[in-house]
């Protein structure tokens, strides 16, 4: 008998009723099975391949299976479903309770650790000792109890996997009021910051990953295949239009009744908020061409902007009352770019994750990995006051880029240790310097002759840091988790270098 497809996009292509030797129908998706036939007291042989589309959340697919016995078909039925059509499952509301909980429990830990690192005025991240706490007990676990530590790792993949898909969004806020930080800033000493932004770029790329051939050609370990990365699923049509009728609502409900949620920050937050991802969706979707020279977090911050405009129009409050508000930077009166930027918290205690994750990697290749990232680190921050100084930018605009080349979360947490230092410049220059790397960084590689995974992996990541590490893991996935691994300690270890006095004194005397 011939064999049915593996699976069929919906509507289904028959019905019970056209096939009376098929009693069941098989259902499948993310949250379905089929049921076990390993209770047939017959030998079955197969007749379909069982495969599993990434779809968004909120999709399905038809999945009918065919297994030849005794001259007839069987295909079962998950439970819960009602003549082969759609049914709301229990365990989609588990799922994401799942979620709001493990999520939950990040954003609430960073919350009380930058509480009490305020009270006790400690000026190192709270994050980022955080994300030490949460290796190491990772590590003991995994020493002791292998099984728990595994155990860990399961109940926060769903935060983990919500911060990997939506990691771009928590970026664009410092690009979206980009228009307000540089404003006070002389053209002259812009232009000086755009030549630091695209030579140092370069500049740390090549020491990045020539340190790490070199260390190669040292060591000479020999490359085994990493732990498999899990990739979030891609957004749905549903998704958009939910987002969309969100932003249609909000928007209207701000133009009548500007205060309605108390201020207007508050009620200009859903319809600003829904722009942003909205924008975020539609530039993920564009064909990979189009993304080269339009990354996806420039069609979100336009998306933004262009919403900040047409209510500052309409509400003739003005285009920059309403970029204030969509970052206010006040946790009483927050906008929809402070909800956003939230989460930079909890994407570094994520970072324990994905290095314990990756743990037989980096000691395998430590020598490559952390010779390379801590070279590269010192090398971005010393060679920025240095540059800086040559081409005589103001001292304070130059120590407010230093942390150019390191995820936004932690340069924000090293300008905090400076004086008087505009800190939405900062988030600024990192952004624009991360989307000169997930444009030009494998086209430069290869000029350069960095053809190793794991030197271009480590360059990308220590000079572009997420969104360089996002383009290259696109088309590299051999090279995405050194990436992975040297965007975390990029970071880490340029805020442990800049919490010592002595090292941020000579950054200021360098600067001048």
């Amino acid at each position: 008998m011939a064999s049915f497809p593996a699976y069929i996009t919906k509507p289904p292509l028959f019905t019970i009723n056209n096939y009376p030797k098929l009693p069941r129908l098989i259902k499948t998706s993310s949250l379905f099975r089929a049921s076990p036939i390993s209770s047939l007291k017959k030998p079955i042989t197969s007749h379909c391949k069982v495969s599993k589309p990434n779809y968004g959340f909120g999709q399905m697919s038809y999945l009918y299976g065919a297994n030849k016995l005794n001259d007839g078909l069987i295909i079962t039925k998950s439970a819960g479903t009602d003549q082969g059509q759609p049914a709301f499952s229990f365990s989609i509301v588990v799922k994401i309770l799942h979620l709001v909980v493990s999520l939950g429990i990040f954003l609430t830990s960073d919350k009380l650790l930058k509480k009490a690192f305020v009270a006790a005025s400690i000026k190192f991240p709270s994050a980022l000792f955080g994300m030490f706490c949460v290796f190491s007990v990772l590590m003991i676990l995994d020493s002791v109890v292998p099984k728990a530590a595994t155990s860990v790792m399961n109940f926060f993949e769903p935060a983990t996997l919500f911060i990997q898909r939506y990691l771009p969004l928590f970026y664009v806020p410092s690009l979206v009021v980009l228009p307000l930080a540089v404003r006070d800033v002389p053209a002259a000493s812009g232009l000086k910051i755009c030549f630091i932004i695209a030579g140092g770029w370069l500049a740390s790329l090549a020491v990045a990953g020539y340190t790490a051939l070199t260390v190669r050609k040292i060591v000479k370990t020999e490359m085994i295949p990493a732990e498999p990365m899990t990739k979030p699923s891609p957004f749905s049509v549903v998704e958009l239009w939910a987002w969309s009728a969100v932003f249609v609502s909000s928007f209207a409900l701000a133009y009548f009744q500007p205060v309605a949620l108390g201020t207007t920050a508050r009620t200009c937050l859903p319809f600003l908020l829904a722009a942003t991802v909205i924008g975020y969706m539609v530039g993920s979707g564009l064909p990979s061409e189009v993304k080269k020279v339009f990354h996806p977090i420039i069609c979100c911050a336009l998306s933004a902007d262009i919403a900040a405009v047409a209510y500052g129009l309409v509400s003739k409050s003005g285009v920059d009352a309403v970029l204030g508000d969509y970052l206010t930077k006040s946790s009483s009166n927050p906008g929809a770019g402070d909800i956003l930027m939230g989460f930079l918290g909890s994407v570094i205690l994520s970072f324990a994750f994905s290095m314990f994750k990756q743990r037989k990697l980096v000691k395998r290749h430590a020598a490559e990995i952390f010779s390379s990232v801590i070279i590269a680190s010192a090398f971005s921050l010393y060679s920025t006051a240095i540059i800086g100084r040559l081409i005589g930018l103001e001292p304070i605009l130059t120590i407010s880029i230093l942390p150019r080349c390191i995820t936004v979360a932690l340069a924000l947490s090293i300008v905090s240790f400076f004086d008087g230092v505009n800190a939405s410049l900062t988030a600024a220059v990192v952004v624009l310097t991360g989307l000169i790397g997930a444009n030009f960084v494998q086209a430069v590689m290869d000029k350069l002759g960095l053809n190793d995974p794991i030197a271009r992996g480590i360059a990308t990541a220590s000079s572009a840091h997420g969104l360089g590490t996002a383009a290259l893991s696109a088309k590299e996935p051999e090279a995405l988790p050194f990436c992975a691994i040297a965007y975390a300690l990029t970071g880490i270890f340029g805020s442990l270098i800049c919490s010592v006095p002595a090292v941020r004194q000579s950054l200021i005397l360098i600067a001048g």
